[in-house]
């Protein structure tokens, strides 16, 4: 089965946590590896090679291929040179892992203009900047495979996560679309939301729930969705301690108004509209 052998994998943020065991799966399974970190804390503040170096060198003492970059994939620039550096170091680009986040949490009330920015910055406009910069390579080639990191933070909620929620959600939003364009071109587009314990879990969760959640549950998941056998695109998947399921939006057969309802009328089928229990998988009523 060809896997990934000798496909070139890009993974944003792979210095450490996840992205190092996506790196790192990855290149045990035969792919080219750019191992993309800037070095800096959970917060997003600071830099340094230190960190993906240490990824290149265990890939490499493994026996695998891989280079290091340390580019801000936030900036369109510092994520283009991500690319360049697959396409100039390995000659192409087949798949990406948009992995790469940081965290500044708070409530609502106390959140500012500068931590919500951030966050968007790194995660949103992160992964659009990256997977922009491939997008023509994966189209020309007629081959492409890009794993979002999404969170259950951004699909269910969390206390003092309104940026990050906020964030994670816009990636399945922007999966959805890409999913779409990407087809034709054998271009697919998923997203995966995991249940680990690392660095940006440690505090947000009880320790004793982060013990069941070592990455490594996690990596084989996103490790498929890279491969040239994976034909799924555009679906959202939890994993974590030995689960993987899908997650769907859904929609139920509600009520039709043959004129204008008055707000009295809607408050008396309220029921009819919000009951899931005969709901299916939503699809787009506008096509």
């Amino acid at each position: 089965m060809p896997g990934v052998k000798d496909r070139v994998v890009v993974v944003t943020g792979s210095g450490g946590g996840l992205g190092r065991e996506y790196a790192l799966l990855s290149a045990a399974e035969g792919a080219r590896v750019v191992v993309n970190d800037l070095g800096g804390s959970k917060d997003g503040s600071g830099r340094g090679s230190a960190m993906a170096d240490d990824v290149v060198a265990e890939i490499r003492d493994a026996g695998g291929e891989a280079v290091a970059n340390y580019d801000d994939i936030s900036t369109t620039d510092g994520a283009q040179r991500v690319i360049d550096t697959a396409i100039s170091t390995f000659g192409a680009v087949h798949g990406i892992v948009n992995n790469a986040g940081i965290l500044r949490d708070g409530s609502f009330a106390k959140m500012t203009p500068e931590s919500w920015d951030a966050v968007m910055k790194v995660h949103l406009y992160g992964s659009f900047n990256i997977t922009r910069a491939a997008w023509p390579h994966l189209k020309e080639q007629g081959f492409g495979r890009i794993v979002m990191a999404t969170s259950t933070s951004g699909l269910f909620g969390n206390f003092g996560q309104a940026n990050y929620g906020a964030a994670k959600a816009g990636l399945v939003g922007l999966l959805n679309t890409l999913a779409i364009e990407g087809e034709r071109s054998n271009i697919l587009v998923n997203a995966v939301a995991p249940m680990a314990a690392t660095r940006m879990t440690e505090g947000i969760a009880p320790q004793d729930l982060l013990d069941t959640l070592p990455p490594a549950f996690v990596a084989p998941v996103v490790g498929y969705l890279l491969t040239e056998e994976s034909t799924t695109t555009g679906s959202v998947f939890v994993a974590g301690g030995g689960a993987v399921y899908r997650v769907a939006q859904f929609q139920n057969d509600g009520v039709r108004f043959e004129t204008p309802p008055s707000v009295g009328v809607v408050a008396e089928r309220w029921s009819e509209i919000t009951d899931l229990s005969g709901a299916r998988v939503g699809s787009n009523p506008l096509g």
